[in-house]
């Protein structure tokens, strides 16, 4: 499912720029409004247009990788059924957004050598009415595609019960920590990130 065009008008994904997501920023807004005003997230419509000035700015990190999924064409332009956007953590993390409560739920150590400059998927989200084609996870497959060393991870709501199944489906490792549970918060990791075993022995012992 990726590529510019479907011959048989099947949605497709492809990867963009910041600026080719940008491109798009109407259907970002329509698709960012739509899939988190549902639960947990319960969002205002109008945080989509706070995204959408956030993503301005994240659209020009070095580094920033973006994904897109487009519908057949509607009025002779392709409807935005998805999209994702990624790019590399900072080094060190800074103490603004999650990051903080990453450095303090890991350690230091542990927050330095597992996220930074690793890919970070800032944000995935499809249309409500897309959802059960696919197109979560291969929007996921296209961000992270040729991540150095495999070592992508990403946040996300434990609430988020489709979001952390989707995850769990396409291989990720959840890092279960109770600091970061207490927050709303959950830490997945990708399948090739080579901490995937420590991170996997980290959670069995907050489980334990």
């Amino acid at each position: 499912m990726t590529g510019d065009r479907s011959a048989t008008g099947a949605p497709v994904v492809r990867r963009v720029t910041g600026a080719g997501l940008l491109a798009h920023a109407e259907g970002v807004r329509t698709v960012y409004a739509e899939a988190f005003a549902l639960p947990p997230w319960h969002e205002d419509p109008a945080a989509a247009d706070g995204y959408l000035t956030r993503l301005a700015d994240d659209a020009a990190r070095p580094g920033f990788t973006g994904a897109v999924a487009l519908g057949a064409p509607a009025d002779g332009a392709p409807s935005v059924l998805g999209f994702a956007a990624a790019w590399p953590a900072p080094t060190p993390l800074p103490d603004v957004r999650s990051y903080p409560a990453l450095t303090e739920a890991l350690g230091a150590r542990r927050a330095e050598a597992w996220l930074c400059g690793a890919r970070q998927v800032d944000e995935l989200a499809v249309r409500p009415a897309a959802h059960g084609l696919g197109l979560g996870r291969a929007l996921l497959a296209a961000a992270i595609r040729d991540a150095p060393d495999g070592r992508c991870w990403l946040l996300t709501s434990p609430r988020a019960t489709d979001a952390v199944r989707l995850y769990r489906r396409a291989g990720w490792q959840q890092v279960v920590t109770p600091a970061l549970e207490s927050r709303d918060l959950t830490l997945f990791l990708a399948p090739g990130h080579p901490a995937v075993p420590e991170a996997a022995a980290h959670s069995h012992r907050a489980l334990s």
